[in-house]
């Protein structure tokens, strides 16, 4: 790279990190980074590079996330009418309480899905794998800030300068059906990581006609026949047209007025979104996609294409459940030392090569978010992997894990700033990367994608210092 290139790159990320100083948006690993640094990750002077036709790719996987959504609500409601099996919706269900099952199933809320889709997709050799998906992101308002910064000084960023923003405005309109509808975002204190991202995307909303305001639940109030309410200038009570439930339902009892949103979601008096159906927000819906039982489902509710493009993204995947299996049954397509698996136990004297696997809960935990809970098998000594196994069998009744064939992602060369050395340095790293989709109309629309690189010694790919986190943009 010549000289003149470097030092242009170098002015980049120096402004980058500059606009950084404007907002916290991501607290990231509280480990500190160089004091000139207004970022806990690497600045890179540049987007993510990703071509046009994987851009396509991204646009068309939005597609086929919103069909997967709808098929898992359907076999839910089928399962729980035993027109499908009735062990689907009984592991959906498992460990959650009569409240969170009650709601889940109400009429009210039956063709209800996320406003928001977030697939964690790894690109590999061997072509993308979707690690999971999440209908309660993180990242929105930060996304939507690194998009807004890189469109400075890059064209093509993928959804633009205010993509995402716009993106979430219409959803929020299409969720309330209503033109200009009021929206309060509800972040409760085990989501409080993200209250700066959300506070700063209220006002950028409301600049595109959807008025909002970031809220405690405790800030809420309820009105008989009018539904949830803010506290407005004048003293008075704005009913609120759509709350977006930032917060986990297995916290509900943790959250104020809980049970007043839920009655008002309930009565139709205010919707809430994503609505309150935990079984969505399962990890192991994966492993009914990949169960033989329900294939002739998949087949029927999906499109073809989706169902290609899902068999092929979605990894194979395990409900650690310790029942003991008939001596003449097996565990579907899971193989140790040549032979069908009987007992998941099996795996405990697995080599450090034939325990690449992944174990992590599958949801309604707070170690189901965040990389919390997750483990990597061939990171862990032959003696804590047997530990992890056993302890992830050991919660299935409260806390169901699920086991997947861990993906080893592809190598990136991505610059990032030293503010140490004052220079530009290369890191060979692997990606993460998370698009955000938004529901309107029926219709996914990409509002931007997130890319984080990792270096290529981590197992684990998420945010942390030694990370580099930027938007994707399409190269010309």
């Amino acid at each position: 790279m010549e000289v003149s290139t470097i030092q242009d790159a170098a002015r980049r990320a120096l402004a980058v990190n500059e606009r950084l100083a404007e907002h916290a948006l991501y607290t990231g690993e509280r480990r500190p980074t160089h004091p000139d640094s207004n970022a806990s990750w690497r600045v890179s002077p540049d987007p993510f590079w990703i071509s046009a036709e994987e851009r396509a790719w991204y646009e068309r996987l939005g597609t086929h996330l919103a069909e997967f959504y709808a098929a898992c609500n359907l076999l839910y409601s089928h399962s729980v009418r035993g027109l499908q099996p009735e062990w689907a919706a009984e592991l959906l269900d498992q460990g959650k309480d009569e409240t969170v099952v009650k709601y889940g199933r109400m009429n009210r809320f039956k063709s209800r899905l996320p406003l928001v889709i977030r697939p964690d997709v790894l690109p590999t050799p061997n072509g993308y794998a979707i690690a999971e998906l999440d209908s309660i992101p993180g990242g929105i308002g930060f996304t939507a800030f690194l998009n807004e910064i890189y469109s400075e000084t890059h064209a093509n960023v993928v959804g633009g300068e205010d993509g995402v923003v716009k993106a979430m405005a219409d959803a929020l309109r299409s969720a309330a059906k209503k033109e200009n509808p009021t929206a309060a975002i509800a972040v409760s204190d085990e989501s409080n990581d993200y209250r700066p991202e959300m506070e700063w995307l209220a006002p950028k909303l409301t600049e595109q006609g959807v008025q909002t305001r970031t809220v405690h639940p405790r800030e809420l109030r309820y009105e008989d026949q009018v539904g949830v309410c803010l506290e407005n200038e004048r003293g008075g009570r704005t009913p609120v047209d759509i709350l977006y439930r930032f917060f986990e339902l297995f916290d509900l009892a943790a959250i104020p007025k809980a049970d007043l949103l839920l009655y008002a979601a309930r009565r139709n008096e205010t919707p809430m979104t994503p609505p309150p159906k935990a079984y969505l927000e399962e990890k192991l819906l994966f492993a009914l996609f990949h169960h033989p039982a329900l294939q002739p489902f998949w087949t029927r509710e999906l499109s073809d294409e989706a169902l290609l493009n899902l068999q092929s993204l979605l990894p194979k995947t395990w409900v650690l459940d310790p029942s003991p299996l008939p001596p003449h049954a097996v565990v579907h397509s899971l193989v140790h030392n040549g032979l069908p698996v009987q007992d998941f136990r099996e795996l405990g004297g697995a080599t450090q090569k034939q325990r690449e696997y992944v174990v992590k809960p599958s949801g309604f935990s707070p170690s189901a978010w965040g990389s919390r809970g997750v483990v990597v098998g061939h990171d862990l000594s032959a003696e804590d992997w047997r530990a992890a196994l056993e302890h992830a069998l050991s919660q299935f009744s409260t806390t169901p894990h699920i086991l997947q064939p861990y993906h080893k992602g592809s190598r990136f060369q991505v610059p990032y700033y030293d503010f140490e050395a004052k220079e530009i340095r290369t890191m060979d790293g692997r990606a993460r990367l998370t698009p955000y989709y938004f529901m309107a109309d029926g219709k996914a629309r990409l509002g931007g994608i997130q890319a984080t690189v990792c270096p290529s010694n981590k197992k684990k790919l998420h945010g942390m210092v030694d990370a580099a986190i930027a938007p994707c943009a399409v190269r010309e």
